[in-house]
């Protein structure tokens, strides 16, 4: 689908980009990566036909240059932990914000065909009750999740101001292979199943998300990036099934052997919300987009990617 086409990855090289940019390849796509390596990792690209350019998407000659020959931009630059945003959200801001506001400034002046976002579901959404979808009112409790908010109406005013046609995504909770550098809940259960330390869970564990594996999320980008779909779109790519804290540390236990493995409970932490899955009826009617691998599946993937290349 995307034969002799030339795509720019921001954060190509971080958890979603290293398996994007493989399916993006794999469809034919020429891709061209750019990412400041705060968190990202050069060598998850080694071996790979990607042109890679080391650079800050806040600075608009960097971008200008990145964007240079390119019809469509996969926009996954980030800073994209709950908690950090809580402690600096100055930092936060100026990746998140102002970075976007960057990339697509840009892209309209560079006349980009396609521009596709990354946003959040939960975190933008805030707490409501779940299952959400398109039409629940955002009401953020992080400065993360307000900095996606900031994306996605940029997303959508610079379309309908410029004609620039955007897609924003709303991510479930994603996991899957090169996610070892993250921070995220699975990372930390299989780190602490692997070192023999008890499994920590912040709060009572009936703290729940909507949890995809990072394939599919990639096919949801890829949808996004080709459907005839309206600019300014907004889509939940998300699995619909709640699950709880405490259920994925059961399921993480079962995946590796351990099901008896010691949890720790301690206090909450602010900023994140409750509970939260959301619908994809929207993304499946519009995008053709569904799920296809159930957790404990995808977990058995993750954790055999970790064993090879983490622990």
């Amino acid at each position: 689908m995307g034969a002799g086409r030339r795509i720019l990855v921001t954060g190509g090289a971080g958890f979603i980009g290293a398996n994007l940019v493989r399916r993006l390849l794999g469809d034919g796509w020429s891709v061209r990566v750019v990412d400041l390596l705060v968190t990202g990792r050069k060598e998850y690209l080694d071996g790979l036909d990607v042109e890679f350019v080391a650079g800050d998407i806040r600075t608009p000659e960097v971008v200008a240059d990145a964007l240079t020959g390119i019809d469509a931009v996969a926009h996954l630059a980030a800073s994209g932990s709950v908690v950090q945003s809580v402690a600096d959200p100055a930092a936060n801001f100026s990746t998140n914000a102002i970075g976007t506001f960057t990339v697509l400034d840009q892209a309209r002046r560079a006349g980009v065909g396609r521009l596709v976002f990354s946003s959040t579901g939960g975190a933008l959404i805030g707490d409501a009750t779940p299952p959400v979808d398109e039409r629940s009112v955002p009401r953020p409790i992080s400065p993360y999740g307000a900095s996606k908010m900031v994306g996605e109406a940029y997303g959508h005013a610079f379309a309908k101001s410029y004609g620039l046609h955007t897609v924003s995504t709303r991510f479930a909770n994603v996991y899957g292979p090169y996610s070892g550098h993250k921070g995220g809940a699975i990372t930390v259960f299989f780190k602490a199943l692997h070192s023999g330390e008890p499994l920590v869970i912040y709060g009572d564990g009936k703290a729940s998300r909507d949890y995809l594996y990072v394939d599919d999320i990639c096919a949801g980008i890829q949808l996004g990036l080709t459907a005839d779909v309206p600019a300014g779109s907004v889509y939940h790519l998300a699995s619909g099934v709640e699950t709880t804290v405490t259920q994925l540390a059961d399921a993480c236990r079962r995946v590796v052997g351990k099901p008896d493995h010691p949890i720790e409970f301690r206090p909450p932490r602010p900023g994140e919300v409750n509970r939260n899955f959301a619908s994809y009826d929207l993304a499946k009617a519009e995008l053709g987009f569904s799920p296809t691998v159930e957790l404990d599946e995808g977990l058995a993937r993750t954790w055999d990617w970790y064993l090879a290349h983490v622990l």
